[in-house]
C-alpha cells in the first residue's frame, strides 16, 4: 500500500498520490468536473460587483457566464477557520474552530471514518479524482509545518486528495513562498524588515502564484484525458499580505485616482474592542506608517496600500484568466462547474482597520461566483448566503447524496431561480462575538465586559456600518434575537 503521508519532492514540486476509493455509482464519468478557485483575502471589490475602478476582466468574464452572489458571507474572518467551515459545511462549535489551526486540530491525523473529513473526501469516495494545488485548507502546500521549519511530511487533509501539489520554486518552502518577495526572500528570513507591498519588475512567474497557475494548467491537460470526473482546487495567495505583484498590474491604476475608504473612523456607539489595531499589517516593519485605532493613516499612504491590493487582485485575475482559457482549450467548459470563492474580506482602512479579524461587513463579506454549464449567465443573486452552503451545493451539482447533515443548505434552488424562497440569514463568529446578517440588518452580540455588547446596523440606510443603532431600536433588537440565537452554537459558554 502506498504510504499516504510521505510526500515526494521532484523538480521543486511537492506532491502526494493516494489510492483511489471505489465509487458508489458506475457511470461517474457522466458527472461534471469541478474547478474550485480559492483566493485569499478577496473582497467583493471586482468589476462584476459594480466596482468599475477595479481591473478584473477575467473574473468579470466568468461572472458573465455564471452567477454572482452579491451577499455571500463567510463564517469566520480568518483563513484557516473559514476554510474549515467551507470544507466541513459546519459552524464553529468551540474556540478551536476559530483558529487557523482548525483543520489541523479536528481533521489532521485522524483515521478515515464513515463520515467524510471534507466534501472533497466525499467526492473522492464517489469516483472523483481530486487534486489540490496551492492553499486550499490553511497550510499553503497542504503539509503541516511551521513558518520557519523544514517542509513537513504529514498532510493537513489526509483522506481528501489523490494528489496535493505545490511548486515553491526559488522560495524553497510553501510558507516562504506565501510571504515571498520577487528576489526569492521572504518575511521570515528578513526578520520582518520588509514593506507590506512590492511592485516587482518581473513577469507573472516572478511571484509564487504564477507557478501555481502554471502547475494547474499542466494538470488540466492531464485531467482532460482521464475517464473519470475530476475535482481540481487551485488556491492563490494574493491578495494576502504582503501585497506583491508584477509592475504591469500596478500600472493598470493611477494611484491619485484610487478611492479611499468612506469609513476612516470608528463607527458611532461602538467600542474599540469590536475592532483591532492591525497587528498583522503593522508586522511589516518597513511600512511608511503604522495603522492604529487612534487616527487614520495619511491619504497618500492609504492610496499606496490600496493600490498594492488592487494590483494583486488584477494579478490573480490574469492568472485565473489563464485557467479559464485552458478549460476552453481542453474542451472542458461544457462539463465543468467553476467556483470562485474568497475566504473572507479585508478592511482597507475601513473603520480604521487594515486587515480581517472583525465581524463587521468588510471582513465577513467576500467574492463568490458559480458557473454551471447550461445555466443562464450574468445572473446576480442578492439573497444572503453563507460559506457553509458551498458543501451541499457542490455535492448537489455533482449528483451525489449528502453524507451528513451540515449547517448549510444547497444553493441549487437559487441557481435555478434567484427569487426562490430563502432564509436570508448568515452568521459570523470572532472577537468573542456572534453576528447575524439578514437582508436588512446586522445584529452583533459580544460576550465581553466592554460596553456596548450589542450592535445593530441598518444596511438599508447605512450600508457602511457607520453607526450602531441598537440602543435606540430595542424593538428591532428584540425581534431579531430569536434568529440570532439560532446561530449561537454555545461557542462562548464559560
Amino acid at each position: 500500500m502506498i504510504n499516504m503521508l510521505l510526500p515526494s519532492l521532484f523538480s521543486g514540486i511537492l506532491s502526494c498520490s493516494q489510492p483511489a476509493i471505489q465509487p458508489e455509482e458506475s457511470k461517474v464519468q457522466q458527472k461534471p468536473n469541478v474547478l474550485f478557485i480559492c483566493v485569499d483575502d478577496l473582497r467583493p471589490e471586482l468589476g462584476c460587483y459594480g466596482k468599475t475602478y477595479i481591473k478584473s476582466p477575467n473574473i468579470d468574464k466568468l461572472a458573465a457566464s455564471g452567477t454572482v452572489f452579491t451577499n455571500h458571507f463567510v463564517q469566520v474572518p480568518t483563513s484557516g477557520a473559514s476554510r474549515c467551515c467551507l470544507l466541513t459545511g459546519m459552524f464553529p462549535k468551540t474556540a478551536g474552530y476559530l483558529s487557523n489551526e482548525a483543520c489541523r486540530e479536528f481533521i489532521s491525523g485522524k483515521p478515515e471514518t464513515e463520515v467524510p473529513e471534507t466534501f472533497i473526501h466525499h467526492l473522492r469516495r464517489n469516483g472523483y479524482y481530486t487534486v489540490g494545488i496551492g492553499k486550499i485548507s490553511h497550510y499553503v502546500d497542504g503539509l503541516l509545518y511551521g513558518y520557519t521549519d523544514p517542509v513537513g511530511t504529514e498532510y493537513e487533509l489526509p483522506h481528501s486528495w489523490d494528489e496535493m501539489l505545490f511548486n515553491p520554486a526559488k522560495w524553497e518552502t510553501g510558507w516562504n513562498a506565501f510571504f515571498g518577495y520577487a528576489d526569492g526572500s521572504n518575511r521570515q528570513n528578513r526578520n520582518e524588515q520588509v514593506k507590506p507591498y512590492e511592485m516587482g519588475n518581473v513577469d507573472d512567474m516572478g511571484y509564487p502564484d504564477g507557478y501555481t497557475a502554471k502547475l494547474a494548467i499542466q494538470k488540466l491537460d492531464e485531467l482532460a484525458k482521464m475517464d473519470k470526473p475530476f475535482f481540481l482546487a487551485v488556491g492563490f495567495f494574493k491578495p494576502h499580505l504582503p501585497f506583491t505583484a508584477p509592475k504591469k498590474y500596478w500600472d493598470l491604476y493611477n494611484e491619485d485616482e484610487i478611492p479611499l475608504s468612506p469609513t476612516q473612523f470608528i463607527p458611532e456607539n461602538v467600542n474599540k474592542a469590536s475592532l483591532h489595531s492591525s497587528s498583522e499589517f503593522n508586522q511589516y516593519k518597513l511600512g511608511e506608517e503604522k495603522a492604529s485605532l487612534n487616527a487614520p493613516v495619511s491619504d497618500e499612504y492609504a492610496r499606496k496600500v490600496r493600490h498594492a491590493y488592487f494590483a494583486c487582485v488584477s494579478y490573480i485575475d490574469a492568472l485565473i484568466g489563464k485557467l479559464l482559457e485552458e478549460i476552453e482549450k481542453q474542451g472542458l467548459s461544457e462539463n465543468t462547474v467553476i467556483v470562485l470563492w474568497g475566504d473572507h474580506g479585508w478592511h482597507l482602512g475601513d473603520q480604521l482597520v487594515w486587515g480581517k479579524h472583525t465581524i463587521f461587513e468588510q471582513a465577513l463579506k467576500s467574492a463568490f461566483i458559480i458557473r454551471v454549464p447550461g445555466q443562464k449567465g450574468g445572473t446576480h443573486i442578492n439573497q444572503v448566503v453563507s460559506t457553509v452552503d458551498i458543501y451541499p451545493t457542490i455535492v448537489d451539482l455533482c449528483g451525489l447524496n449528502m453524507p451528513m447533515e451540515t449547517d448549510g443548505k444547497s444553493l441549487v434552488p437559487l441557481l435555478s431561480n434567484p427569487l426562490a424562497q430563502w432564509d436570508n440569514v448568515s452568521y459570523g463568529y470572532y472577537r468573542d462575538g456572534i453576528s447575524l446578517r439578514t437582508e436588512r440588518y446586522r445584529l452583533t452580540r459580544y460576550f465581553r465586559k466592554e460596553e456596548p455588547v450589542v450592535e445593530l446596523y441598518d444596511h438599508q440606510t447605512d450600508p457602511n456600518e457607520t453607526k450602531n443603532i441598537a440602543a435606540e431600536n430595542p424593538k428591532i433588537v428584540e425581534s431579531l434575537m430569536p434568529l440570532w440565537e439560532k446561530g449561537n452554537t454555545g461557542l462562548y459558554k464559560k
